[in-house]
């Protein structure tokens, strides 16, 4: 492998969790998923994945090759979520799996070993068992209530967050009705950072909501001394 190839896989795999958008297909109305995507790259978000449960994968595919690009430009991951059998078709950085989904070693197979890997996880016992010679990060939660995803365990709320964040061995993110009314509540669990859908997806300005709360987590940070 030449130095320059080995240094794009390198960078393939590295990622900032700070703000993690996660798409919703209803969410953007008549604007459409793509101009709200181009208005939060150009807010801040530091990961994309493409979330479409009800998506064939054709369809799924081609939002996939609309969305890479966008990210690429932007200089961040692009993730997809669940399809791990799609990413190399998509160009992707990776792919996030749930505890339904394919395991861990499998999407690993599937996907190689220069690729993003993330894990959502519900609970402490969850978080411990991850394999980090496996899985790059962790998405905890859901923090709060949501209704982008109503088959979700009970909320963990600060405690459970934390309790789970601590028990990681990987870096981790909260995910689960965060937006800007708790995402300093949820960054205090020690999470890496947040991921939201509907605080961006349906916001009225997602480039302004996107910059608002990478504001939060840069000012959670400056707070703490990191």
């Amino acid at each position: 492998m030449t130095v320059s190839g080995a240094r794009q896989l390198a960078e393939r795999r590295s990622f900032d969790l700070s703000l993690y958008l996660v798409t919703d297909p209803e969410q953007p109305g008549p604007r459409g998923l793509i101009p709200v995507v181009r208005a939060a790259l150009v807010g801040g978000i530091t990961m994309l994945q493409l979330r479409d449960k009800d998506a064939d994968d054709a369809s799924y595919l081609e939002t996939a090759c609309a969305l890479a690009p966008l990210a690429r430009a932007a200089g961040i991951p692009f993730l997809l979520n669940d399809r791990p059998h799609l990413v190399e078709a998509a160009d992707a950085d990776g792919v996030h799996i749930g505890q339904d989904d394919v395991p861990p070693a499998e999407a690993r197979a599937m996907t190689g070993p220069d690729r993003i890997l993330g894990l959502s996880v519900e609970t402490p016992a969850l978080a411990a068992a991850i394999d980090p010679g496996l899985v790059d990060y962790a998405g905890i939660g859901p923090f709060a209530a949501t209704t982008t995803k109503t088959d979700h365990k009970p909320p963990l709320g600060v405690e459970g967050m934390s309790a789970a964040r601590a028990a990681c061995p990987v870096p981790a993110v909260g995910i689960g009705g965060v937006g800007a009314s708790n995402a300093a509540a949820v960054l205090g669990t020690g999470v890496e950072g947040i991921a939201v859908v509907s605080a961006i997806c349906a916001a009225e300005d997602p480039e302004a909501a996107a910059a608002a709360l990478l504001a939060t987590v840069a000012q959670h940070r400056k707070g703490r001394g990191a």
